[in-house]
């Protein structure tokens, strides 16, 4: 399902709050309470959102991430600070893997300016992107392709990948949570996400303020295993201790 940039920013607003009532969101969003609730209907139709009587809330699920599509949209502004600032910090001539998820789409695309990078990847979307640099060598990993998404995961994936030791990983998360623990929600996809911290010299994690204390199933890693963090806004509280206590560097691409 698509969404218009009203109902793009109406799930991000919720996703920030946790829940919102119509009123506030008719408040925040400056429309009717009847273009509110029609929007409404539609997100909580797609799954993204789930109604409560006078409301919307995120849902509570820890075993489902929201569709691809959406995904893009939500948060697009933060994700492209954070883009253009990991891109920044990328020199030429490296190597490097990115992984599944909209964050590394993004930086894809920022990196498309540079010179020589050698790129492994479980992402289809990105290694499309990428290949629009004739300088770059991309590599992509051989598994079972998500339709929803075209990541690629799976055993043979982990295999390919254990071939490599590279200089950067540069990884998205669905959700970090206060115990430190990445997570994510397939758990083929954190086989795979595990085996690329493992093969490189630096880890490097790009995560949107939306996935702090978010729930996910499946234990990807800990902060101990990140080297830096680049986010779109200062963490909440336990998360500046936890970072400090990991020896993480913490990047926070402000506007």
């Amino acid at each position: 399902m698509n969404f218009n940039p009203r109902q793009l920013k109406l799930i991000e607003v919720v996703r920030e709050r946790g829940s919102a009532t119509v009123e506030e969101l008719a408040e925040q969003l400056s429309v009717t309470l009847q273009t509110v609730r029609r929007d409404v209907q539609k997100v909580a139709e797609s799954g993204a959102l789930r109604r409560f009587h006078g409301g919307v809330r995120v849902p509570s699920s820890t075993t489902e991430n929201i569709a691809h599509p959406q995904r893009q949209g939500l948060h697009a502004e933060g994700k492209a600070r954070i883009a253009r600032a990991v891109a920044q910090q990328v020199p030429d001539d490296c190597s490097l893997i990115l992984n599944i998820g909209t964050t590394t789409e993004a930086i894809a695309e920022a990196l498309l300016q540079h010179q020589g990078l050698r790129v492994i990847t479980n992402n289809l979307n990105v290694a499309t992107i990428l290949c629009r640099n004739p300088s770059f060598e991309v590599i992509v990993a051989g598994g079972v392709v998500r339709p929803r998404d075209r990541g690629i995961v799976g055993e043979a994936a982990v295999d390919f990948i254990r071939q490599f030791k590279v200089d950067l990983a540069i990884i998205g998360i669905s959700g970090i949570e206060s115990d430190g623990s990445l997570r994510d929600y397939d758990y083929r996809e954190v086989k795979v996400a595990q085996t690329i911290i493992e093969h490189a010299r630096e880890v490097w994690l790009a995560a949107d303020a939306s996935k702090f204390n978010r729930p996910a199933m499946v234990e990807a890693a800990t902060l101990s295993q990140i080297d830096r963090l680049f986010t779109d806004a200062p963490p909440p509280a336990p998360f500046p201790q936890l970072l400090e206590d990991a020896g993480v560097r913490l990047d926070v691409c402000l506007p």
